[in-house]
């Protein structure tokens, strides 16, 4: 009989069970932690060794290479590691990473520590998040990854770590590290930290400030020194420690730093810190882009050395902040104070802008700068450009050529007529007295009549003023687009610096972070009129400030200048200079507002007064230098011409000239006039009394209110004596009175034309 085959059953076994499953389980877990290392390599951030360079401000410094502000995205100076201090160096180490000389990007402990503390904190345990990063992942972190906290970013943190410790040095490492960290206060990198909070250079801090700024990498608002005093120094004298632990420092360099009082830079509440002179800084902005472009500028880290004038600037910005030095102001329907006003100094020597002031406060960066993106109507201050400056280089005339201020009609350009401010005509008088007194019409008639208008804007264009022509207007400052306050001081300086134009230069040199020269200004120096024509200008625009219309910018030294009040004041400015600066005001709405009783000689002279007196503190005082080629000449006041003999002594002026432009023919306007002695008109053959006066004979006629028109030869004949008129009292019948004999004809017509 077959026998049943019996099965055995097997015994279960706990042990072999749990191996199983734990193989099962570490063949998931490293398959998922592959698919998650594949995922992480494959996601992994393209590498790029541009984005270790982290972006740089610009340097700006003054004219004496001091630095004194920058621009840029980020407030980041890149330092050099030779140029960082040991102790500094250390303190970060100590700080943050005192194996980082010994691993090769990661600490596999320092990870499965912050590992196993962050997974005790999700389990609900009171733990704080755990870095557990050496200094090489958080230079990873900050370059190429997101802030997020996952396995896969640390994954990718780990393989950059490595590549990146592959590719670089440690010292490369740490110093891109150094630069790259921020430290609170807008400062980006150990040496904008350590200018933010000691005012100094790295390489000049102390153990104590070098641990203070490392101890700010942990949580930079929270121990901030400017913020919370006591919690910095207690995390500066925590990171000592370290230093000390880790042999870093002896026990006597610690002793020293800890003891070591805290001091941080002091602010001298000029400035805005982040942004100083923004004006000044704002024109130099543009011009940089325009020529290296907003990322080069933003983010390049040049240094640019320019012709400001800190001092300077700071008198200008203070003044034009002065709201007494305004006519009354509000606030528009955007905020901004109205009127508003403008201001650019210069050294007129060679064009260097030692401040400009675009508005009464600066809102943010790059805003309106009214100094030079808003043209305006200069009113009577373009006179010397475009009226008597050409007529002296062009035309041979000085300041005691003669002009009748009379008035003139062009019906060329709309029966245009211009009018004097004050509805005055003064008729004959020298050019220095119609330039004192800013007679309007003595201005279109040189610009329009004795220069001509296209010789007039040919002169204007040589000081870079190109306007487009419109008509006799112009010389009274009726321009199309108008001028900035930048083109006005360049043109004045030509006046102050001997005939010679210098295009305005805020930027002397411009280099890269390696010290590379990228741009460097050169001589734009150029002669624009004689040297002759400046110096007459100048004492004309002396006499202006002396005795006329810009006495409110008296200095107690040599000043020049013009003042410009535009129609119902929209407009009104002064420009004016010393033998050792220039500088023009304008004051006015953004859109043109009448301002009543509100004159170039005013406000725009007070602004400059106030600013140019403090400019001049340290300079001595000298007078403007006479150059050879000025003579000294007494003239007859109503021709011109060399005294005659009957000129009056009354009548006699001396000025200077260029020499070869002194008259050399005798007064002929001057001449002796038989009038009848009751009318002042020519006599006719019955006035009774004749008397013979010095009169001004001219080839026309002018109106009666012309002030001088009494002295001039008269055209009329007298009406009041005549074949009627009888002896006694006049009257028709009475018997004493006879008529006047009638004079024989040859008489008659000696007496008609003795005039």
């Amino acid at each position: 009989m077959a026998r049943k085959s019996v099965r055995k059953r097997r015994k279960f076994k706990p042990l072999r069970f749990f191996v199983l499953i734990l193989i099962l389980a570490t063949l998931i877990a490293s398959g998922a932690a592959l698919g998650l290392v594949f995922i992480s390599v494959k996601d992994l951030p393209a590498w790029n060794d541009k984005v270790l360079v982290p972006s740089t401000v610009t340097q700006i410094y003054d004219k004496d290479g001091k630095q004194v502000s920058q621009i840029g995205l980020e407030n980041r100076v890149q330092v050099s590691i030779k140029d960082v201090p040991q102790n500094v160096q250390n303190a970060f180490l100590a700080a943050e990473d005192h194996y980082f000389y010994e691993h090769h990007g990661i600490r596999i402990q320092a990870i499965i520590r912050a590992a196993l503390n962050d997974a005790l904190h999700f389990a609900g345990i009171n733990r704080q998040f755990q870095g557990g990063s050496t200094i090489t992942q958080q230079l990873v972190k900050l370059t190429f990854l997101t802030p997020d906290q996952n396995l896969k970013r640390k994954i990718q943190e780990v393989i950059l770590s490595f590549k990146l410790e592959r590719r670089y040095s440690k010292k490369e490492i740490l110093e891109m590290y150094l630069n790259r960290i921020y430290l609170g206060e807008g400062s980006y990198g150990i040496q904008a930290a350590s200018q933010t909070y000691f005012g100094k250079d790295v390489g000049d801090l102390t153990v104590a400030e070098a641990a203070t700024l490392a101890g700010l990498n942990k949580s930079p608002n929270y121990y901030s020194p400017l913020q919370n005093k006591d919690l910095s120094i207690s995390r500066r004298n925590q990171v000592l420690k370290n230093m000390l632990e880790y042999n870093f420092i002896d026990q006597e360099t610690y002793d020293k730093a800890i003891s070591e009082k805290l001091t941080l830079k002091q602010n001298d509440g000029k400035h805005d810190n982040n942004y100083p002179y923004p004006y000044f800084v704002d024109y130099i902005t543009n011009e940089l882009v325009d020529k290296f472009g907003e990322e080069t500028v933003f983010k390049g880290g040049l240094k640019v050395y320019t012709t400001l004038d800190p001092k300077i600037q700071n008198y200008a910005e203070k003044a034009m902040s002065n709201p007494n030095n305004f006519p009354a102001s509000k606030k528009n329907a955007d905020g901004i104070m109205q009127p508003q006003g403008a201001m650019v100094i210069m050294d007129p020597d060679n064009g260097e802008i030692r401040a400009i002031v675009g508005g009464r406060e600066h809102t943010h960066m790059r805003s309106l700068n009214r100094a030079t993106m808003s043209p305006r109507q200069p009113g009577s201050s373009i006179k010397p450009i475009l009226a008597y400056g050409p007529a002296i280089e062009l035309k041979g005339m000085g300041p005691a050529s003669i002009i009748d201020d009379a008035p003139v009609r062009y019906s060329a350009y709309g029966n245009y007529s211009p009018k004097n401010f004050d509805g005055v005509y003064r008729g004959l008088i020298t050019m220095r007295t119609a330039l004192t007194k800013s007679i309007n019409v003595v201005a279109v008639k040189l610009f329009t009549d004795y220069v001509t208008i296209p010789e007039a804007l040919k002169f204007a264009r040589r000081m870079n003023i190109d306007l487009d022509p419109t008509g006799p207007a112009m010389a009274l400052g009726g321009l199309r687009n108008g001028v900035t306050p930048m083109q006005m001081t360049a043109a004045y300086a030509a006046f102050d610096n001997h005939g010679i134009y210098n295009d305005p230069v805020a930027i002397l040199k411009v280099e890269d972070q390696e010290g590379n020269i990228l741009f460097e200004s050169g001589n734009t120096s150029r002669r624009v009129m004689k040297e002759t024509t400046s110096y007459l200008m100048t004492s004309m625009m002396e006499s202006v400030v002396q005795a006329g219309t810009g006495t409110g910018a008296q200095i107690g030294r040599p000043v020049a200048g013009k003042t410009g009040t535009t129609d119902e004041g929209k407009d009104i400015w002064f420009a004016g200079y010393t033998p050792d600066l220039v500088g023009v005001v304008w004051i006015g709405y953004d859109t043109p507002t009448k301002m009543p009783q509100s004159f170039g000689g005013i406000y725009p002279a007070r602004i400059w007064k106030e600013v140019m007196q403090q400019a001049h503190k340290d300079i001595p005082v000298h007078n403007f230098i006479k150059p050879a080629g000025i003579v000294t000449a007494t003239v007859d006041d109503k021709s011109g011409l060399l005294p005659g003999p009957n000129t009056p002594p009354e009548d006699m002026v001396t000025d200077i000239f260029a020499a070869g432009t002194v008259p050399t023919e005798t007064d002929n306007v001057h001449v002796l006039t038989e009038v009848c002695a009751t009318t002042g008109k020519l006599p006719n053959q019955y006035c009774p009394d004749r008397i013979t006066r010095v009169m001004l004979k001219l080839p026309y006629t002018v109106p009666k209110y012309v002030l001088d028109y009494n002295m001039r030869v008269p055209t009329e004949i007298c009406d009041v004596h005549g074949p009627v008129e009888t002896f006694g009292n006049g009257k028709e019948g009475d018997n004493n009175s006879l008529p006047w004999p009638d004079l024989p004809s040859d008489l008659r017509e000696q007496d008609n034309g003795n005039n």
